[in-house]
């Protein structure tokens, strides 16, 4: 039987790849899930190979229950697959990280101890964060001698507060969650925290001035874990060791800081070459991964189901679907984004990669919950700025937002408490999952004909913010393309705007 991981048990194993037994603490990361451990940790422990940065991550688990006991049996090792296409061919590339220290359980009084020894280093550097969205949360509840504060900005204050103490730099904050400005957040909730614990105006001028804040924008997909347990147990009889934190990413991964030019000397990235950068807004780079990478999804899925796919990687191979995708980004998108078109390009090109990851089956059906919002914030506003822009409306989104009509309304069943069930051409049925007011829209139109349906939807102001049949030509574009997926299936009508 495999022995658990450790530094002994790696190097009995024969395991050749990178490591690095011991360093300084100079990041305090709070999460320690498969997200953080596969992008943060990733380009910490690169950093250290690629730029002699010689630090260590020290991670604190945000919530009672966790990974502490399981990480510190490992002594912090953990295996990690980069799984995916790059140029059109498969990559799967293992390199066990050994950037983690160790983690802390702030839960447990002692462990809140060393945390808060930590904070106070002169070898500390950064804190890093993903505490999901809920994690940016300002708790009025929290006090400043509870033993750990329940909310993350609280702990966060505790710690800085200590730091500041002490007489110790500023430190630079990365915030990793899924919302707009997280780190000017995450600092909004500190300041307020300050002020109602009345820690002084010197300390909250330390958290202004000397701490950096930094708002990042991830982009990396995380399946997490290998869920098939014969492969499981296939690369633990190859890896010579079981692993219990084995996790899995896609190759694919950048990274976005908001910051000063000199964040970027500072950070170790630059000169480890790694494809982290420091911008002066990361904003623009949000929407060119909300227009690009998810309005592609957005853009084509339903058309492609109703076509009669159900993979995204089958629908890389298929001729028309591709070139569909790629018309709404190179010819509709990209042209309207306020950034270098060439390095708009680059980033749509990684897109067919990373959709053709031989690893990932990833279902359209996943792709299509909550559609109707997903439309909203991903693809009409690429319409529109399209058509304001050129004076004219573009075709694939067009066609785009006619596929998305036709796969709400086609053959509809029957009404379910969360879902309406419909069925597509190749003779299944499928649910169609949203908001319960979307769904009865829908259901009560499921007699219309196609002239009132477009009208109504496109109509319908509380869908889109906005009346839609105001948009000059776009009503009876819509109209006409939906007539097209009716009549001559969904990959015809993508075809005919090629």
């Amino acid at each position: 039987m495999a022995q658990k991981l450790n530094y002994d048990v790696l190097k009995k194993s024969g395991y050749t790849g990178y490591i690095k037994e011991s360093a300084p603490v100079k990041v305090l990361q709070f999460g320690e899930g498969n997200f953080l451990r596969a992008f943060v940790d990733y380009w910490f422990d690169m950093s250290n190979e690629k730029a002699d940065w010689n630090g260590k991550v020290a991670l604190v688990q945000p919530i009672a229950q966790g990974l502490t006991k399981l990480i510190n049996e490992q002594q912090g090792l953990y295996t990690l697959y980069l799984r995916g296409s790059e140029n059109g061919k498969p990559v799967n590339n293992k390199r066990v990280i050994s950037v983690v220290d160790a983690c802390y359980n702030p839960y447990d009084a002692a462990d809140w101890e060393k945390i808060r020894r930590i904070a106070v280093s002169d070898d500390l550097e950064y804190m890093a964060s993903n505490t999901t969205e809920a994690g940016i949360t300002y708790d009025p509840t929290c006090k400043m001698t509870d033993c750990p504060p329940s909310s993350f900005p609280a702990k966060v204050t505790v710690l800085l507060y200590e730091r500041f103490k002490a007489g110790k730099p500023g430190i630079v904050f990365l915030s990793c969650e899924l919302i707009d400005a997280n780190g000017q957040e995450l600092k909004k909730d500190v300041l307020k925290h300050a002020k109602d614990w009345n820690l002084g105006d010197d300390f909250a001028s330390y958290i202004d001035r000397d701490c950096l804040f930094c708002s990042t924008l991830v982009d990396r997909i995380v399946p997490g874990r290998i869920r098939d347990p014969k492969e499981v147990e296939e690369l633990t009889k190859e890896n010579g060791y079981e692993d219990a934190l084995l996790d899995v990413g896609e190759v694919f991964g950048v990274w976005y800081i908001e910051g000063p030019k000199a964040l970027e000397d500072k950070l170790p990235f630059k000169k480890a070459g790694l494809n982290v950068h420091v911008v002066p807004e990361v904003a623009p780079y949000k929407k060119r991964k909300v227009r690009i990478l998810n309005g592609a999804h957005t853009g084509f899925v339903l058309g492609a189901y109703l076509a009669g796919q159900d993979i995204v990687r089958d629908c890389m191979h298929n001729e028309t679907i591709h070139a569909f995708m790629n018309k709404i980004l190179y010819d509709e998108v990209i042209p309207i984004l306020p950034l270098d078109k060439a390095d708009c390009e680059h980033f749509a090109a990684a897109v067919t990669d990373r959709f053709n990851n031989p690893f990932v089956d990833h279902l359209l059906m996943s792709i299509s919950l909550n559609s109707t919002s997903k439309w909203k914030a991903r693809d009409l506003p690429s319409l529109l700025e399209y058509f304001e822009k050129f004076g004219k409306l573009p075709k694939a989104l067009c066609m785009g937002f006619a596929a998305y009509i036709a796969f709400y309304s086609t053959n509809l069943q029957r009404r379910e408490a969360d879902a309406l069930v419909a069925k597509r051409a190749k003779g299944n049925e499928y649910r169609i999952q949203d908001d319960a007011w979307v769904l009865d829209f829908y259901w009560d139109h499921r007699d219309a004909d196609d002239k009132t349906l477009v009208h109504d939807v496109l109509s319908n102001e509380k869908m889109w913010d906005q009346d839609l049949t105001k948009v000059a030509g776009l009503e009876d574009t819509v109209y006409a393309d939906l007539q097209k997926i009716r009549r001559d299936g969904a990959e015809a009508a993508y075809k005919s705007v090629l």
